[in-house]
């Protein structure tokens, strides 16, 4: 043998699957880092990051007809009462990352009546439909809802028309509240501002409360939706706040409207990223799914009920059933069985 010739369990590969080991008890052992680590795992596992993808995709494409009708109609108000439209002119600038593009357009006073106005309203509800089944989709795929279980037509078309009906005109209100009290704040003092800023983030609770309580299915409890809720509402203050700073930055560079564009989707799939990464912790929690192995096997209590709820997830019947088991390692005679896919033999067709 060689003088320089490593021992058996001493080459960098060893070195890094004990530094794996001992990176994963430590997680294992550690509570608020477990339940980071699962979140991260879930989110892979679900392929959450395609889910927000499409939500961004479907987002961007429908938000310009969908501004575009609300600015024809506040138009058409704002004409009868410039007071108001002055108000709701500055309301609209505060609209993340387009505000300040809606707020000149409403200058020129779009106006639309009768028919033009109805099929414009039409088209739009259609193309919002597109973000709402990608919202309920994500959410009941996060939650592992079995697909015989999630709401289909007409559930499904009903609770897209609520979101629909919850969310664009929810976020115009809170973001137009806000932006009253903060102009008062300016008038009064800082603590108007913070008390405006509180407002807000109650009332943006609320409203993404009741936007995750219709897209996802009626089996998970409504408090079960609480936290996510609350973090998503957060995330969206500050997402709001940066997409000002962002728009104020590109307005006066050289990319101009691209720049806005390109920042509106990125905006968009940010939100939608930070949204699924809540819904996954609330899951997580809620059902218990941590810790997860980093470096398996074996595999955890929690990996196995985690698993076992994607195999679930994938059903399509109501008398079909999965068991997911573990399949034993090569050399390794202590793991059990494997994953099975079974039905109800229960039925007159099974019967001897």
């Amino acid at each position: 043998m060689g003088a320089h010739q490593q021992k058996p369990g001493n080459g960098p590969k060893a070195r890094a699957g004990r530094l794996m080991k001992s990176v994963d008890r430590a997680q294992r052992d550690r509570p608020w880092l477990a339940v980071g680590v699962a979140t991260w795992k879930k989110f892979s596992d679900d392929r959450a990051g395609n889910l927000a993808a499409l939500f961004a995709y479907y987002a961007f494409g429908s938000i310009f007809p969908l501004l575009l009708v609300a600015v024809t109609i506040l138009g058409i108000i704002a004409s009868t009462s410039p007071a108001l439209g002055t108000r709701l002119q500055h309301a609209l600038h505060q609209y993340p990352v387009i505000g300040t593009e809606l707020s000149a357009t409403m200058t020129h006073r779009l106006t639309g009546t009768g028919l033009a106005l109805a099929l414009g309203i039409v088209f739009t509800l259609v193309g919002a439909r597109g973000v709402a089944n990608a919202m309920q989709n994500a959410l009941n795929s996060v939650w592992e809802i079995p697909q015989f279980r999630r709401p289909r037509f007409p559930k499904n078309l009903l609770r897209g028309l609520g979101l629909i009906g919850v969310i664009g005109p929810g976020q115009v209100i809170t973001i137009a509240l806000s932006t009253a009290a903060g102009s008062l704040g300016h008038q009064v003092g800082i603590g108007s501002e913070i008390a405006a800023i509180v407002v807000s983030l109650i009332l943006n609770i609320g409203l993404f409360w009741l936007g995750f309580r219709i897209a996802t299915a009626p089996e998970v409890a409504t408090r079960d939706l609480r936290l996510s809720a609350i973090l998503a509402a957060i995330a969206w203050q500050i997402l709001q706040l940066a997409g000002g700073i962002f728009v104020r930055h590109a307005s006066n560079s050289a990319y101009g409207t691209f720049g806005i564009v390109l920042g509106l989707l990125a905006w968009f799939y940010v939100q939608a990223q930070i949204t699924l990464y809540v819904a996954e912790l609330n899951v997580v929690r809620v059902r218990k799914l941590w810790p997860r192995a980093l470096d398996p096997p074996p595999l955890t209590d929690a990996d196995m009920a985690a698993y076992q709820l994607y195999a679930e997830s994938t059903l399509v019947r109501p008398d079909l059933a999965v068991e997911v088991r573990q399949t034993p390692a090569p050399g390794d005679t202590t793991a059990r069985g494997d994953t099975t896919a079974r039905g109800d033999t229960t039925g007159p067709a099974h019967e001897q």
